[in-house]
């Protein structure tokens, strides 16, 4: 199955439409549905890449499974006939996941083992990152002395996060909290990345995000080290790149760089993309998966 899911049009309440999730209100629940979208340089294209929404759900859903630190989940079930939906349309198959309703917290949990993207950009500028004064002299796809916790601010669609530092984390959300963040999100790292090298790869970087419960849990919510909010390397790769360089991610980047070639200002409409930069695309988001979970994404028949 093939066709490209972008939009959701349920007999629910959307409560919510992201770059690539469509969430509706299913009694004290909700409905997260990942869609097919794709997003560059925080524009929503009219194309999406095939199977990605089922992709990032697998990917959650494996980590998870995987993972003592990253329990509690906010997830109820991932099982389609299990959520109490009065006919669901057989195209959420494999990209829907049943959640508890949580506050979500206002931060954007990104931690760092290397020193790539916005990260190289801010140490290129000042020497640092998020308040992490980091040793001279680094280049572009660095690992770093240890992992460390770069705090952003959660931006609506079509704007951009904003890294800050660990105090402003304190001022948003209390200091036992920004504490239990940053610890469980580094344990969670360093969890997944040991994981991942026994696969033949590298985390990078990636993003968390937690909510709390009405009792004041904190959970971990959405979407956990999928390749749309982490980046990966092949081992070998990477350690063959010349230094300053940096090898193929699995994700979206074939899209990034295809765009770097063209004369767009990166500004919406976007550009219509070239089957094959898709193909490509969602060809490398599958072998993420094989890679990872030793087996081909499953796909409903």
């Amino acid at each position: 199955m093939t066709d490209v899911l972008l939009n959701t049009e349920l007999k629910l309440e959307r409560v919510h439409r992201g770059k690539v999730r469509d969430i509706y209100a299913v009694g004290e629940r909700l409905l997260f549905v990942a869609s097919d979208r794709l997003s560059a340089f925080d524009v929503v294209f009219d194309q999406g890449i095939p199977n990605k929404g089922r992709v990032l759900t697998h990917v959650s859903k494996f980590w998870v499974d995987a993972l003592e630190g990253c329990r509690p989940y906010h997830l109820v079930t991932d099982k389609l006939g299990d959520m109490g939906l009065d006919a669901p349309p057989a195209e959420l198959d494999g990209r829907s996941m049943l959640v508890e309703k949580l506050e979500m917290l206002p931060v954007e949990c990104v931690i760092r083992g290397y020193l790539v993207g916005s990260g190289w950009k801010d140490y290129e500028a000042t020497g640092a990152i998020c308040g992490h004064v980091l040793p001279e002299g680094l280049q572009n796809g660095d690992r770093l002395p240890d992992p460390i916790f770069t705090p952003a601010t959660k931006a609506d669609v079509g704007d951009h996060d904003e890294n800050v530092d660990f105090d402003h984390v304190v001022a948003t959300v209390g200091g036992a909290v920004a504490e239990e963040l940053r610890e469980r999100s580094i344990a969670i790292f360093g969890e997944a990345s040991a994981r991942a090298q026994e696969q033949g790869l590298v985390l990078v970087d990636t993003k968390l995000e937690f909510g709390r419960r009405s009792d004041g849990t904190i959970v971990l919510g959405d979407e956990v080290l999928t390749p749309d909010s982490s980046r990966y390397w092949d081992a070998a790769e990477a350690e063959a790149a010349p230094r300053g360089e940096t090898p193929p991610s699995f994700d979206k980047q074939i899209v990034r760089n295809y765009l770097e070639t063209l004369d767009w200002n990166k500004q919406p409409p976007p550009p219509l993309l070239p089957a094959e930069i898709i193909a490509r695309t969602a060809a490398r988001y599958l072998e993420l998966v094989e890679r990872l979970t030793g087996a081909p994404l499953p796909l409903p028949s």
